[in-house]
């Protein structure tokens, strides 16, 4: 079957740390740049990062979160990441990962004291 499943999602106080993972089944992950979103109760969907293809050499990270975010693949794993750190409770929301055309099914990232 094919489908990205993420985790790693959770409570954590502001400042905290959390490293999502977003898991591939069904075909090969490297083959494919691979995104990741994120949707804020009663707000869009907004593009968090995005990195490229095969060793995932080239990267993208939305202004909002660039200094705290970071991106990254584990082709071995067929799995990409995403570690945020310096978490604000603005960074509360449902994180999506998507490529080759399919979205997970979320993780809920909830920042509060």
């Amino acid at each position: 079957q094919v489908q990205l499943v993420e985790s790693g999602g959770g409570l954590v106080q502001p400042g905290g740390s959390l490293r999502l993972s977003c898991a591939a089944s069904g075909f090969t992950l490297r083959y494919y740049a691979l995104n990741w979103y994120r949707q804020a109760p009663g707000k869009e969907r907004e593009l968090v990062a995005i990195i490229s293809d095969g060793d995932g050499g080239r990267t993208y990270l939305a202004n909002s979160v660039k200094d705290r975010f970071t991106i990254s693949r584990d082709n071995a794993w067929n799995t990409a990441y995403l570690a945020m750190s310096s978490l604000k409770p603005e960074d509360t929301a449902v994180y999506y990962c998507s490529a080759y055309g399919i979205w997970g099914k979320g993780t809920l990232v909830t920042v509060s004291s």
